[in-house]
């Protein structure tokens, strides 16, 4: 069997704009209903949705139900070894966050890679796992390199200051701009829409891509959304499904509450 062509890296690096959602639910239901909804790409959450090892696994076999849909995995933190289980599980992608120096985008790197005969490459554990269907994919250990795709979080003053670096290291795929975290780090908590966020953002996009990588960014309201990709962001996510949930199920709610309330009142209820 031949190691799969990540699709989804192959998209970021010819620039094809890929549109994504993002599931911090944990619940493979719902990860099943958003991979069929057309999204290029599901952010299945590690960092702040309620998942482990275990709920990672069962999602990324959901999505792989569906092959026009590609899984990114948000790992907590940059730890090696949780890397190295998160694509021995099969992540073929991994967005680490908080990513603020080119010195820890090296090592993420490095973390996500096999040795190579020519003793270059990085210091990924060999083990047969799902990654290489238990060993079905004969190659796998000198192609999987190849076909991992690494994205790193910006989202701190710090990390702004070394996005030059951050984004020309030799690995990284693509530079993914978190807009909340930065709106904090710059003094504006909770206010994406602040100018001084905003101007950041616009300044990390052209940045990034001024370096040859792909910019990528998370933007609920739709609006902002198109702008960023107008500005030249590659993957954006345009919602998230605990969002769209809460907010279609309030609105739903508040329909049906008016409109009990009209028909009190026509009939002369008291």
């Amino acid at each position: 069997m031949q190691t799969p062509i990540n699709l989804f890296k192959q998209a970021l690096h010819q620039q094809r704009p890929q549109i994504g959602l993002w599931m911090g639910l944990g619940s493979t239901v719902t990860t099943d209903i958003c991979a069929g909804a057309g999204f290029d790409w599901l952010v299945i959450d590690g960092e702040h949705g309620p998942n482990d090892l275990t709920t990672l696994l069962a999602q990324l076999q959901v999505v792989a139900a569906y092959p026009s849909t590609h899984a990114v995995v948000r790992v907590p933190h940059d730890n090696a070894a949780l890397l190295k289980q998160v694509l021995d599980i099969g992540a073929t992608t991994v967005l680490v966050p908080m990513v603020d120096t080119p010195e820890q985008a090296a090592a993420i790197v490095k973390a996500c890679r096999y040795p190579q005969d020519d003793g270059q490459g990085g210091i990924r554990g060999m083990a047969g796992s799902r990654a290489s269907r238990w060993g079905r994919y004969p190659n796998y250990a000198k192609q999987a390199n190849a076909q991992v795709c690494v994205l790193v979080q910006v989202e701190t003053r710090e990390a702004l200051k070394n996005l030059d670096a951050i984004a020309a290291t030799e690995g990284v795929d693509g530079v993914f701009i978190g807009p909340a975290d930065l709106s904090a780090s710059l003094g504006h908590v909770g206010d994406v829409t602040h100018p001084e966020v905003q101007s950041a953002i616009a300044d990390a996009i052209a940045r990034i891509r001024q370096a040859g990588k792909a910019p990528g960014i998370l933007m609920n309201d739709e609006a902002r959304a198109r702008h960023c990709l107008s500005l030249g962001a590659v993957f954006v996510a345009v919602g998230m499904d605990s969002m769209i949930l809460a907010k279609q199920t309030s609105a739903l709610a508040a329909t049906y509450k008016e409109g009990l309330k009209n028909i009190s009142a026509s009939n002369g209820a008291y």
